[in-house]
């Protein structure tokens, strides 16, 4: 079967509002958000979604919403802040649902592997709704495109994900480049991952993995870019793997605004363990087949075009 009847979880906000507006723009399809209130309605004015509140302690409830809306697929962007109680209980209802037939987890990024989480402790609770969704009779697929492209671009290229610099902070024309920086990177424009998922809603089976790759290349490569771009070269420093695995990093101009909401000993960990995970060659996706492959009439925006659109002459 293909989709007609989707709900985004998640969809008033980042990832989740760019899949919402990419399916109402591709057409033919009915689009609901599901959200824990029904403030996400002001951010989504001007869409034809519809918000549902809903209570991600009350799977029944939430199957009963999806039969309701004749609800056949359910996307989640839920973040992994909360734990992994709601995503859970979304996977439950979706089973439970009558209606509901098939499922993309909030597993974006990489391919999460026991490896994976003995660097990154998120990935466990990934690797658990993976081993859910098996033990449903929902179809599923888990959308990995590698590292989200736009923290590089915004606020000059449309983009609902921001307040993340890592590694390379062409504001601020300075990078702590973890590793090498010489093992490729796959990067991808929200946008163009909104376009895949909606493509991928028309299909009528799926494979349990989805590749998408926007663009790749090395760190080293990427800081070449952006200071071709700023017009003259940045203060880069190197960070060894050693330090990595202390969950340090050498801070960057932007990070210090951060703080009040971020702490730095927690951004410096999560630098550090995304530092690990590139140098290690976690983000070097090669898939044997990619969404790309299967609707090359979809082609994506590259790195290079993105930062100089976002950063030339200023």
């Amino acid at each position: 079967m293909s989709s007609t009847v989707v709900a985004v979880a998640g969809g008033s906000g980042k990832l989740g509002r760019v899949i919402v507006e990419s399916i109402i723009k591709a057409g033919g399809f009915t689009v609901f958000v599901l959200s824990r209130d029904a403030t996400g309605d002001a951010k989504l004015q001007g869409t034809d979604a519809k918000v549902i509140a809903v209570d991600y302690t009350k799977p029944d409830s939430i199957a009963r919403t999806l039969e309701e809306n004749r609800i056949d697929t359910v996307i989640s962007t839920l973040g992994s802040m909360s734990g992994t109680d709601p995503e859970m209980a979304l996977i439950e209802a979706a089973n439970k649902s009558g209606i509901t037939q098939r499922y993309i987890p909030s597993t974006w990024g990489i391919k999460y592997t026991p490896e994976v989480a003995e660097i990154f402790s998120i990935a466990k609770g990934k690797i658990a709704y993976l081993d859910a969704l098996e033990k449903t009779s929902l179809q599923y697929t888990c959308v990995i495109n590698g590292f989200f492209l736009d923290y590089y671009v915004e606020p000059y290229v449309k983009s609902y994900l921001t307040g993340l610099t890592l590694a390379i902070d062409i504001a601020n024309k300075a990078a702590a480049i973890p590793g090498s920086g010489n093992v490729p990177v796959v990067f991808t424009y929200s946008f163009d991952i909104g376009r895949f998922v909606a493509a991928l809603l028309g299909q009528t089976s799926w494979e349990k993995e989805s590749y998408i790759i926007g663009d790749k290349i090395t760190l080293n490569e990427f800081l070449a870019i952006a200071e071709e771009a700023r017009g003259t070269k940045f203060e880069t420093t190197y960070d060894s793997l050693e330090k990595l695995r202390s969950y340090q990093v050498t801070e960057l101009p932007a990070h210090p605004p951060m703080y009040p909401y971020f702490p730095k000993q927690m951004l410096q960990g999560m630098c550090a363990v995304f530092g690990i995970l590139f140098e290690e060659g976690f983000f070097d996706l090669k898939p044997e087949n990619s969404l790309n492959d299967q609707f090359p009439e979809i082609t994506t925006r590259k790195i290079r075009d993105l930062v100089s659109e976002a950063w030339r002459g200023k």
